[in-house]
Parts: C-alpha cells; structure tokens; sequence
C-alpha cells in the first residue's frame, strides 16, 4: 500500500491529467470516459488489454433504474478473449472509499451488458449510430464468437479506493468470467512498475512442477528445465489468456485461438508421446522460489513472479482449446520448460526482448520491432521537438506537435520544463495537450492515407486502421514506416494527423454524430 501522500499526489495528477485533456476537447467528452481513456492507455501499455474501444451505454429498465452499463470494451482479434469495463469516477477533493455493496453493483450491470448482448440479441434495440452497436452486434450475431470466446474479463476502473475482497471468478451463459479491479491502488502500482507482474503459486496450490537446474551460474540470468502438466497450463491459460505473451512481442505474433492439428491429434490419440513429439515452451520471469517435491523425487517450480512467454504461445493456446472443445483427458500431458531467470534488473527489458527476439526467429520479429527505439522514431522525436507549426488564425504563438515516442513522455517533459507556473503555462502554450501523438496514433493517420499492396492483396489501409491500435500499429511498423523521416515526412504526418482529428471532431458531435460508425468510416473518408 503507498504512502498516503504519494498516493494523493499521484490521485491529483490523475485528476489533473483529465482536467487538462477535457478543456483540450472539443467533442463534448465528459470525464469518467476521459479518466476510462487513460486507464485503459495505462493497461494497453503494460499488457493488460489490446485494441480497446471506449464507448458508453447503460439501459435503463421500465422502472427508471439502470440495468445495465458499459464504458468501453477490446474485443481480441481472434475472439478469444473479451474485457469489459465499467467505471465509478469521483470528483470529489479526497480519495474516496467505494462500498463493496456498489462495487459488486457495478459488476452486476457489466454482466446484464453481457448476458443481454450474447443471449438476448440486444443489438436488435439499437440504432446502427450507437456507440455500442458494433459489439452488441458481433456478440450477438457472429457465429466465431460461440466457437471461441474463451474468457470474458470483468473491469472496474476507478479512482476510488476499494477495500473490501470481491469475487474474482464465475460463469455467465456457459463462458468463464474473471473479475479484476483496477483501483486507484492498482493505478498507482501500474504507474510505478509499467506492469503489474503474474505471480502463480504452484506448491501452495499442490501442483507438482518438476525441473533442473543450470549450474553455470553468472550475473545476468539463471535457466531452469522444467516439465508442466498440462492441466496446469489449461489452467493458466484459461485465466491469463494473451497477458502471458511476452509483451513486445505481442502485436507482432499471431496469438490465435485456431487449433494446431498437429497437437490436437496428440492429445486425442496419443497424449503419453506428446512430451516427445512437442518442443515446449520458452518463458522468463522476475523470481522463482525452488521448492522439495513429495517423496524426495527432486527439486521443484513452487512459485513464479512475472510470468512471460516468449515462444510457444500457439502450442499454448492450442493445448488450451483441444481440453476445452473435445474435453481432452489431460492427465497424460506435460509440456516441456525452458524457464530463464533474470537476475540483473538494470538489463530486465533488454534481456527480456533479446530472449523473445532469438526465440521467434521463426516469425521473423526484429530487434527495432521490439523496443520504441527504432531509428525512425528518434529521428520524429527530433523533429517534433525543433519544427515549429503556424500560429492558428487571430493567434500569434507557434506551437508544436509533441510526439511522445515512449509512455509519459509529454508529462515527464512537462515536469522538467515547468518548474514553475508560469513556465509550465508556456510550455502548454507551445505544447498544446491536443497536439500530443503516439506511435499508435501516427501509424493510424499513415495507414488509413498510404496503401500498401502484396500483389492483389492490400496488406496496409483502411480495413486495417478499424481491426484496432495494436493490429494497425504491427502493420504499420513491418510495411509502411520504411520512408526517410525527415521535415517533410513529418509535416506530411501532421496533415494527416490534423484532418484526421477534425473528421473525428466533425462526426462525433451533434447534429452530425454517427456513433460507433465513426470508427469504421473515418480512416476510408480521410483516404478518399
């Protein structure tokens, strides 16, 4: 638990942050989905979420109280995996306490959003312009959707305090619920650690998981060889979904929930030889704690903090999904276990995407595709910090548009320069909030103006832009980021950027609003 001050100075910060984004908007946002955007920013960098959407709905039954409710939601690629969110946003000077008999209500409306989109065909009682259609939608009517959709994770987001122990598993119509609280505790943490690390406990959960040592014994890391049950490992998976991928790597590699034939016909007719016939997995993490298993069979895996995968995520999933779909017996399975230590912390990121990159060498995952230190991006750092934009009409201050190459950036900037009031007043004159753009935000602008084509195949444009950040962003970065970045690069950049935003704008308020049709028609409108 952080100090209270720290704790109500990062609370502040919080507040501030959503202050200053909603006088920059023009769209008429309102501040929880302002403070929901941030939240889930925060999750998407550390892993926790891909490709999430912020729309809000709430349906208010016959007797004027509210049945159900939403914020925003990251529908994966594959369907595997779905989050919901919901959100309790206090204004109030202090950080507030939140009764677990309101935080269990919040859930409560997140599930009826659920159960009333996958079962009740809520879709048909929506227009095509709402901002929920498109789920409502897929939930509803595609069929992948039944075939797939492993796990629905439960949000509440606030920046409240909860105290209390809320349920963290269930089912709803048949599909596994896991319910996460991201509170301003959890915020604080998330702010401070870029991640909040997946720590299992295998001994004090009874699971047998053997291993060996390497005894060449030096300061950068320590491997271990371990064997994992699969039922474990089904177990895992069932709860971590894609949080287990190695998180550089994540937008790069297929995490699909397609079952590899290969391993499905294993397990089925023989599971006893899979052991032989499968390469296993390769994993890192943080600590491990080395425990005696029973009847002095050796040394085991008892516990293990920052669990990452970063090769055999598709034999994984597909282990995963032959025990779900054909009630695989999982007895006879186990998976082999590189499992590599990181010992020198200062190294932890590097290592990390060092290993990851050699272990996918197969999938052809650069070094410059795993960090934010590719050369094209320093080189839009550089400009966007010397090349100065025309003043606006009726003004006469120049500004700049910020990019911010790696997360808080634009703030860590802002601290350093505005020492002062009146310096930091200058520094958000010519550094205007609305005028801050990510490496997500460029590849969308770029991708949705430049077309790029594999024969008759258009692997890089629009379509591409609406299948979400991460997706568009992995595009962007292995076909369409290969130009000379120079001024006017840049400044072609921030045309686009710039007619993007005002689209954005022009269809998001009324009377011209379309909803959640916005997201889809924007990037083929700014093309055409």
């Amino acid at each position: 638990m952080p100090e209270n001050k720290e704790l109500d100075a990062f609370r502040i910060d919080l507040f501030e942050n959503v202050k200053s984004e909603l006088l920059s908007n023009e769209e008429g946002a309102n501040p929880e989905q302002l403070f929901t955007k941030y939240v889930l920013t925060l999750l998407a960098d550390a892993g926790e979420t891909e490709n999430y959407r912020v729309c809000y709905d709430e349906k208010i039954n016959k007797r004027g109280s509210v049945e159900h409710k939403i914020n925003a939601y990251a529908l994966y690629e594959n369907y595997e995996t779905l989050d919901l969110f919901v959100t309790i946003y206090n204004t109030e000077s202090t950080i507030q306490v939140i009764a677990k008999n309101d935080a269990e209500k919040a859930f409560v409306r997140l599930e009826r959003f659920f159960k009333n989109s996958i079962s009740n065909d809520y879709v048909n009682a929506l227009e095509e312009s709402a901002e929920i259609f498109d789920l409502a939608n897929t939930l509803g009517k595609v069929p992948e959707v039944k075939e797939y959709l492993t796990r629905v994770n439960l949000f509440l987001i606030t920046n409240s305090e909860v105290k209390t122990a809320l349920k963290n598993t269930g089912k709803i119509e048949g599909y596994s619920v896991f319910y996460r609280l991201i509170d301003i505790n959890y915020l604080f943490n998330l702010s401070d650690k870029n991640r909040i690390p997946i720590e299992i406990e295998f001994d004090a959960n009874g699971i047998s998981v053997p291993c060996i040592e390497n005894s060449n014994l030096n300061n950068d890391y320590q491997s271990y060889l371990a064997i994992l049950p699969g039922s474990v490992l089904c177990k895992i998976y069932e709860q971590y979904g894609p949080r287990l991928l190695e998180q550089n790597v994540r937008s790069f590699l297929q995490f699909t929930g397609k079952i590899n034939k290969g391993i499905r016909k294993t397990i089925l007719e023989e599971p006893h030889m899979f052991l032989a016939f499968n390469n296993g997995i390769a994993a890192t993490a943080e600590e491990i704690k080395i425990t005696n298993l029973p009847d002095n069979n050796g040394k085991g895996i008892g516990y293990v903090k920052d669990l990452q995968i970063v090769n055999g995520g598709q034999t994984t999933a597909s282990i995963y999904h032959t025990w779900k779909k054909n009630n695989a017996d999982m007895s006879r399975v186990f998976v082999p276990l590189k499992l590599t230590i990181i010992r020198n912390k200062a190294k932890f990121a590097d290592t990390v995407g060092r290993i990851a990159e050699y272990a996918n060498t197969q999938n052809k995952v650069s070094a410059a595709d795993l960090s934010s230190n590719r050369e094209n991006h320093v080189s839009l750092e550089k400009l966007s910090r010397t090349l100065w934009a025309p003043p606006k009409a009726g003004e006469s201050q120049q500004t700049r548009w910020f990019y911010e190459r790696s997360r808080g950036q634009y703030k860590n900037e802002r601290i350093r320069l505005g020492v002062t009031s009146s310096r930091r007043a200058v520094f958000d004159k010519q550094n205007p909030k609305s005028q801050m753009f990510t490496k997500e935000e460029l590849a969308k602008y770029i991708n949705s103006y430049k077309e790029k084509n594999i024969g008759r195949k258009a692997i890089v444009g629009p379509h591409i832009v609406t299948r979400g950040s991460q997706k568009n962003y992995a595009q962007f970065l292995s076909y369409n980021f290969d130009s000379k970045i120079d001024n006017i690069y840049f400044e072609d950049a921030i045309a686009l950027a710039i007619l993007f935003k005002t689209a954005e704008k022009v269809y998001g308020v009324s009377p011209n609003a379309i909803g959640d049709m916005r997201y889809i028609t924007l990037p083929t409108t700014v093309r055409l």
